[in-house]
């Protein structure tokens, strides 16, 4: 396989940085990245494009638990005495290599958390072959949990006045449900109430980006060509 043709090395960077290449052929790509430059410079160009969009995501407080598991970890003899800040009972431990300490703090964090959270499931929406999208490709980011969704076109989309993009979740059976207008330019958040319960429960097979009026369709169902659409791989 010729890996030094452009498509080719850019359509494997964009599946391995999404996380869509999995398993042996992950390995095997992997194990490529070394000895070709194009591969390597495809999988640092979509690391540059999807990268933005984790700006997003919202940092999570862990609760007061974990912080207890980890005392309980670091200092089983202190368990049954009286409460003491966790900081302060490091003192004997101050001779240790900073290594060894980051190490064991670390194992007991990894002890001590609970699940974690899903990773986002990133879905490429490329261009249907209508002449009105051109070579553009939009990146839409779904929370683990299915709970936040973020659309960015890759490069901007060149839209008369009176035209807007439309994002649309498209179910294994039934009509599509729109998920509201995105930006042509930039990134999208789409408003947590417009995301149905069941995006990553098998309720969604596919995204889809129509063209449509200013204010959106006005029937409930995509109007114009649909210009990007992308599988919902789980």
């Amino acid at each position: 396989m010729d890996y030094g043709k452009p498509e080719r090395a850019d359509a494997l960077g964009a599946q391995y940085v999404a996380g869509t290449l999995r398993g042996a052929a992950r390995r095997r790509f992997e194990a490529l990245l070394p000895g070709h430059p194009a591969l390597r410079e495809a999988v640092k160009a979509w690391s540059d494009r999807l990268m933005p969009l984790t700006a997003v995501v919202e940092p999570q407080q862990p609760p007061d638990s974990v912080w207890q598991a980890i005392e309980r970890r670091l200092f089983p003899a202190d368990a049954a005495q009286a409460p003491q800040p966790w900081w302060r009972r490091l003192a004997p431990w101050r001779a240790l290599s900073a290594a060894g300490a980051v190490a064991t703090v670390a194992l007991a964090v990894l002890l001590a958390l609970p699940a974690a959270t899903p990773p986002p499931v990133i879905v490429v929406l490329q261009g249907t072959g209508g002449p009105a999208q051109g070579v553009n490709t939009f990146v839409a980011s779904v929370s683990g949990d299915g709970r936040s969704l973020v659309t960015r076109a890759l490069l901007p989309v060149d839209l008369q006045a009176d035209r807007a993009l439309e994002l649309w979740s498209v179910p294994p059976e039934g009509a599509p449900r729109s998920l509201g207008l995105i930006r042509a330019d930039g990134a999208t958040v789409v408003p947590r109430g417009r995301l149905p319960d069941t995006l990553l429960k098998g309720g969604t097979s596919a995204l889809a980006v129509s063209l449509e009026p200013p204010g959106g369709s006005p029937t409930g169902a995509p109007t114009g060509p649909v210009l990007y659409a992308g599988r919902l791989q789980l």
